[in-house]
């Protein structure tokens, strides 16, 4: 997190989700206290309105590589399954004439406007497109730095032992910019579990990285990934450090088979991230949630080939991920934001950020009666607050 350029300011009126407007003093980017009976001197002032304050939300899977975001309107071509999907992409992204560092930048700022605060961000590795994902990404990020806290992924998107080369790109990608090992579903694209698993955990063992993998795979067969994920997070003392993206094969399970794969989980500390997308099965964050499981949300594809749609808002996520899920109660549509906003944070490994004295003072001012509501009207933040700055108003940085 940076560190604010004033070290005190005060933020006057404002509305924490629990209904109280307090005054919230922060010092050296910290929550310092609520409604502080003196002030440092010459302690500047922010006028929050009555405006509702909510932890800065996380993009815990997003595709900033991929993004037209800010370029010509992209056509899509018709496809039937992944393997056309990726192709398409891989066809698409030819075309470009922007640089990955000129989208990436673009969708960054436009998530940081937006109240993101940090990311998780996967960039693809292949023969096809070298480093150039992981510089370009890297290259966007540390040009924010003192916006956006970001974690790359090096994703091997056409195939990881399938793919001639590639193993071999994602190791020297670990040292050429990128934090986390990406993998893509072990048997249904790779054909081959034992070898992707063998690379991945073993790669991890050698640089402390931790590994997040794509799992498209349905029914049992994508069941018998998320076991043997488990098993080897288990066997390799990785609890906390391995991340399901998708995992459409837990988001079909119902019943005791649910309840036993969500302790197979939280018992190995395997996390799940869930895009809220449409095309997939809605994930049961919250049985997953009571059960011990970490889950986080994001963006994943935004205005790329794979999809016309997206715009970098976590709160609008937070609004889909209630949608999808049929939230309807104030505390089920506050537990969506939860998943967004903690869930996120948890992750990737940030300190919370919950309005709390010593917390970070990372958040955003939103013209909403309350949580709930927030997360139905998904508005825009009046203000983005990073380490006590205002760094963004009404969708736009400053």
């Amino acid at each position: 997190m940076a560190t604010a350029a004033r070290a005190h300011v005060l933020f006057t009126a404002v509305r924490t989700a629990d209904g109280h407007t307090r005054d919230l003093l922060v010092s050296d980017g910290l929550i310092a206290a609520h409604d502080p009976a003196g002030l440092p001197d010459g302690c500047p002032t922010v006028d929050a309105a009555g405006a509702l304050a909510l932890p800065s939300p996380v993009d815990a899977h997003i595709h900033v590589d991929k993004t037209t975001w800010g370029q010509e309107w992209l056509s899509r071509e018709p496809t039937a399954s992944l393997r056309d999907l990726i192709e398409a992409d891989v066809r698409a992204r030819s075309r470009f004439t922007a640089s990955v560092e000129e989208r990436a930048g673009a969708l960054m700022d436009q998530a940081i406007a937006h109240g993101t605060r940090a990311m998780r961000a996967h960039a693809d590795v292949a023969p096809v497109h070298g480093l150039a994902g992981v510089q370009g990404v890297r290259a966007a990020a540390d040009a924010r730095k003192d916006l956006l806290d970001v974690q790359i992924v090096a994703f091997p998107q056409v195939g990881l032992v399938c793919e001639p080369g590639t193993t071999e790109l994602v190791e020297e990608a670990m040292s050429a910019g990128a934090d986390v090992i990406g993998g893509l579903d072990p048997i249904g694209y790779d054909g081959d579990m034992e070898g992707q698993l063998n690379f991945l955990f073993g790669l991890a063992g050698r640089t402390g990285a931790p590994i997040d993998i794509h799992l498209h795979d349905r029914g049992a067969t994508g069941i018998r990934q998320v076991t043997e994920v488990a098993r080897r997070t288990v066997e390799a003392g990785m609890q906390g450090r391995v991340t399901l993206s998708h995992a459409f094969a837990v988001s079909e399970l119902t019943g005791d088979e649910l309840a036993r794969t969500a302790a197979l989980l939280a018992d190995s500390g395997v996390s799940l991230v869930t895009c809220a997308g449409g095309g997939g099965p809605a994930m049961p964050t919250a049985r997953l949630t009571a059960s011990g499981v970490l889950v986080a949300a994001g963006s994943d594809g935004v205005r790329d080939a794979w999809t016309p749609f997206g715009d970098g808002s976590m709160i609008t996520r937070a609004h889909l991920l209630a949608y999808r899920t049929g939230a309807r109660t104030d505390a089920q549509l506050a537990a969506c934001y939860e998943v967004v906003a903690r869930g996120g944070a948890d992750l990737l490994g940030l300190p919370a950020s919950r309005l709390e004295v010593g917390d970070p003072a990372d958040f955003v001012l939103l013209a909403a009666g309350s949580l709930p509501e927030a997360v139905v009207d998904r508005p825009v933040p009046a203000a983005v607050v990073r380490g006590g700055r205002v760094i963004a108003r009404d969708g736009r940085l400053i």
